[in-house]
């Protein structure tokens, strides 16, 4: 039997080597684009939206409504600033709405 080693962490630190030890961090980061998506646009545009998939550094929404999906192209550039800065780093540079 091994010995168990004294050294404790946080659990917080423990999900991240493991996210990083089985190569879960594109995953990851596709759920917490769209868990930002959700929490900026708000319940209104997620009832229209379908899908929210990070492709690159490209993110691809797929609306339900051709009205919605040209009001919100007016505002591309806002929109990958706010969630630049809900993700903390610069994960999306293009957004294309579907």
């Amino acid at each position: 039997m091994a010995k168990r080693e004294n050294e404790s962490m946080k659990i917080e630190d423990l999900m991240k080597v493991m996210i990083k030890e089985n190569n879960l961090t594109k995953g990851m980061r596709q759920m917490d684009v769209r868990e930002a998506w959700e929490k900026l646009m708000g319940n209104g545009v997620m009832s229209y939206t379908e899908s929210v998939q990070l492709q690159n550094k490209t993110l691809v929404v797929k609306l339900k409504s051709s009205v919605l999906r040209e009001e919100l192209s007016y505002g591309k550039d806002k929109i990958i600033a706010l969630i630049n800065e809900e993700m903390g780093e610069e994960l999306v540079s293009k957004i294309l709405l579907v």
